[in-house]
Parts: C-alpha cells; sequence; structure tokens
C-alpha cells in the first residue's frame, strides 16, 4: 500500500518513489509530542509528524488503537496526496493535524479491508512475511501455521 509506491509530482511531473524507512517517537529525538515517520523519496528524506494526541483520540472515538503498520501507511497516504496535490513540494518535514491522521488512517483501513490486511514491517521482501522467517507471533495476531502465538512479556 502505502510503505512503498510511486507517484508524479504535481508541479513537476516527475516520477517519485518513496519508500518507509522508520518510525521514531519525537519526545526523544526533537522533544516533540509527536511521533515522526521517516520516508525517502527518491534518495531525500522526508518525514511526517503525527501528534501523539491521535492515538489517544483514535482509542477514544473508536475503542481501537494506530499500530505501528497503520501509523506508517497512514503517515504514507498523506505523504502521496501531499505530491499529488502539490502542496509544499520539496519540504523535508510535513506536520498532519489531529483530525488529518484520523481520516487517513480512517481511509487506509476502508481500503485494506482491515488492519490484519496492512503489510507487515520492514518490508524485506514482497516475497518474504517476516513472521514466517522469523518464526514468530505476536499476540491477538491472526493464525500462523507451525507458528505459536508469543503469550508472555519479553523479559
Amino acid at each position: 500500500m502505502y510503505e512503498d509506491f510511486n507517484v508524479t509530482d504535481r508541479w513537476t511531473g516527475e516520477p517519485l518513489h518513496c519508500t518507509w524507512r522508520g518510525t521514531i517517537v519525537a519526545i526523544a529525538t526533537r522533544h516533540a509530542d509527536a511521533t515522526d515517520i521517516r520516508f525517502d523519496v527518491s534518495g531525500q528524506p522526508v518525514w511526517i509528524a503525527m501528534p501523539n494526541l491521535a492515538w489517544v483520540e483514535q482509542k477514544r472515538r473508536t475503542g481501537n488503537v494506530i499500530t505501528d503498520y497503520l501509523a506508517a501507511q497512514t503517515a504514507g497516504r498523506y505523504l502521496k496526496q501531499a505530491i499529488e496535490s502539490g502542496y509544499d513540494n520539496g519540504r523535508e518535514m510535513y506536520t498532519m493535524t489531529v483530525e488529518e491522521v484520523l481520516a487517513h488512517a480512517d481511509a487506509v483501513v476502508h481500503e485494506a479491508g482491515s488492519t490484519v490486511k496492512l503489510p507487515s514491517l520492514p518490508v524485506i521482501q514482497e516475497d518474504v512475511e517476516p513472521e514466517k522467517e522469523l518464526q514468530i507471533a505476536l499476540p491477538g495476531e491472526p493464525f500462523i501455521p507451525g507458528i505459536e502465538p508469543r503469550t508472555s512479556d519479553i523479559p
């Protein structure tokens, strides 16, 4: 979906390749109450800052949480839309509002069909499923034949 996609810049017509590279809680790096999602856009770093309050508001409104997978997909969808619309082209950091996070997260879940169908992160190879490769399954994940879900916390 939006962890690795191609998009055309509205103003230049240049094809751009966007790839998710990481998720960082910005409290540690820039003392901000946000979570920063990093993408490479044709080799250039671009950050999408998502306010942490969006996680609280999502839980309050829906009873569901924004997972790491959903956060990356939400930021990627926002980035794709920003590039396609020509919104302040060339920025290194974009800041989403709580409402934008919630709207894009809802759209991503609707497009995927459910959060269970979101791609795993990181994307190692399209034909390799990290859960099977690493022989891990977290509590609450769908059953994977041959892999026992983790039942206790990591010490």
